[in-house]
């Protein structure tokens, strides 16, 4: 037993140098692991959003786009490339594309509306939408009638 506690003696000395900077260490450690979880959760991550639509009377063209946060967070703004794919049964060539940019802007405190500028194949239109189920709204472009669409974000 004498032993045992003479070997605790000598492994409490030897290691009692390394505390004292023990407290400097783990500061150090709730730095860089706070620095590593900002880097994980920043604000352009969170901020970012999978956009799904369809448009046409019959929903015949599919969007799709990956947006991230372009504004203030205060002013929930979107942008971010989008494309247009025409998946009606008339497509004898294959889908027609589309490709172009979408700015988007969240309104209220619900996000209970939505508008939009979008460009489409140089073509300038714009969407105003109220929340349903979806954003329920009609897509208007220069010299062009406008179109149902409904969008989803997630």
């Amino acid at each position: 037993m004498h032993v045992t506690n003479g070997a605790m003696r000598l492994a409490v000395a030897a290691i009692a140098p390394a505390t004292r900077h023990k407290p400097r260490l783990r500061r150090a450690g709730m730095a860089a692991l706070l620095g590593g979880a900002a880097a994980l959760f920043s604000p352009s991550e969170l901020a970012a959003m999978e956009l799904l639509g369809q448009a046409g009377v019959l929903g015949e063209w599919e969007l799709t786009g990956n947006l991230a946060h372009s504004g203030s967070i205060a002013r929930k703004e979107f942008s971010g490339p989008l494309t247009m794919k025409h998946v009606g049964i008339c497509a004898q060539d294959g889908p027609e594309e589309r490709t172009g940019e979408i700015r988007l802007h969240l309104i209220g405190r619900s996000e209970s509306r939505l508008t939009a500028k979008l460009v489409l194949d140089g073509v300038p239109c714009t969407y105003t939408a109220r929340k349903t189920d979806a954003y329920e709204g009609t897509m208007s472009c220069t010299g062009r009638t406008g179109v149902p669409l409904l969008i989803w974000l997630r």
